[in-house]
């Protein structure tokens, strides 16, 4: 007899840790996509420096959502991987390009402008396949009996690219909310110069994002417009953190643009899971259809239970070390 709906479970702990890693890995590599038009090479020795202690933490996330989508649902793997090899393939070359960037920059003399731009590049490629993913699972993948039936491009569309602009530009406002946070004097003042232009943009390409979805997913356009008292809510609260943000940037506050602009992402997220709940291989497969064997999911989920508040421990714990203003001249290296 079943206990527990571990299906349910699962797909709970995967979204919380695609979340978190949106949100921590957002920011830096938001940093990263922001670093070619910084000042000065100084500045940029500051900006790397204001995510060199958390940025590998960060990327836990994305190994254990990973991991967790391969063990519990191992058709929604079966599927994805070959319909997305290619964006999955340049997702991960971006990230080495990015973390080997992290060491030998500081280290590199003459060829210091190369690793600029391997940790420049590195970021704008991952935050865009990041994006183009999505919108591949927005718009849906042919499938036939549990599998992936298309080509290896189909997840390349006008409406993907958009996607990926669309999170380049999110994560570019994350990064400068972050500098904000974390930096002082000049530095600072470019952030803020940044934001709300950013700001702007990333609100265009959401509301086009927004009118074009119903077109291409017929699913989300029956959602959105047959329960407008509930999932409406969650693009509203999402404007009004948009508002907080224009407000606290105009007011100079230093810690709520970034909180607010992590309040925009959540709830973006939470009315993207809305529309496809309980489908996680859109149009066809749910949660419950995809899930592995009861007994595998629960021998997991118990190893799970104590993998989870370690690494939210010492997530915590390193924030904490690392709180307050990063200065030029110091920082980790």
């Amino acid at each position: 007899m079943e206990l527990f709906d571990l299906p349910l479970i699962w797909a709970f702990i995967i979204g919380f840790g695609i979340i978190m890693y949106v949100l921590m890995d957002g920011f830096d590599l938001g940093v990263g996509i922001l670093f070619p038009f910084a000042p000065s090479e100084e500045d940029r020795d500051t900006m790397m420096n204001t995510v060199a202690p958390v940025w590998d933490g960060n990327e836990t996330w994305l190994v254990l959502s990973g991991a967790g989508l391969l063990a519990a649902f191992p058709l929604v793997y079966s599927i994805f991987l070959p319909a997305l090899y290619i964006g999955v393939f340049l997702l991960l070359a971006g990230l080495i390009f990015r973390g080997v960037a992290f060491e030998f920059r500081f280290k590199a003399n003459t060829s210091r402008y190369l690793w600029n731009w391997a940790f420049a590049g590195g970021s704008t490629v991952a935050a865009f396949a990041q994006g183009a993913v999505v919108g591949a699972y927005i718009q849906g993948m042919k499938t036939a009996d549990g599998v992936f039936v298309g080509g290896p491009f189909d997840w390349l569309t006008p409406f993907t690219v958009l996607t990926g602009f669309g999170l380049l530009a999110g994560y570019s406002l994350l990064g400068a909310t972050w500098l904000i946070l974390k930096t002082e004097g000049h530095l600072q003042a470019w952030a803020y110069k940044l934001t709300l232009p950013l700001l702007a943009v990333v609100l265009v390409v959401f509301g086009v994002i927004s009118v074009w979805t119903p077109f291409v997913d017929e699913l989300v356009r029956d959602r959105w417009f047959s329960n407008l008292t509930v999932i409406w809510v969650l693009p509203a609260l999402a404007m009004l953190c948009a508002l907080q943000i224009f407000r606290s940037v105009r007011k100079r506050h230093e810690g709520m643009p970034f909180v607010a602009t992590m309040g925009m992402f959540i709830f973006t997220y939470l009315g993207l899971l809305v529309s496809r709940w309980p489908y996680v291989v859109p149009p066809d497969y749910t949660l419950w259809d995809a899930a592995s064997a009861y007994e595998s999911q629960l021998f997991l989920l118990l190893g799970l239970l104590f993998v989870i508040p370690i690494v939210l421990t010492y997530t915590a714990w390193t924030y904490w070390v690392f709180r307050g203003k990063v200065r030029a001249g110091e920082g980790y290296h």
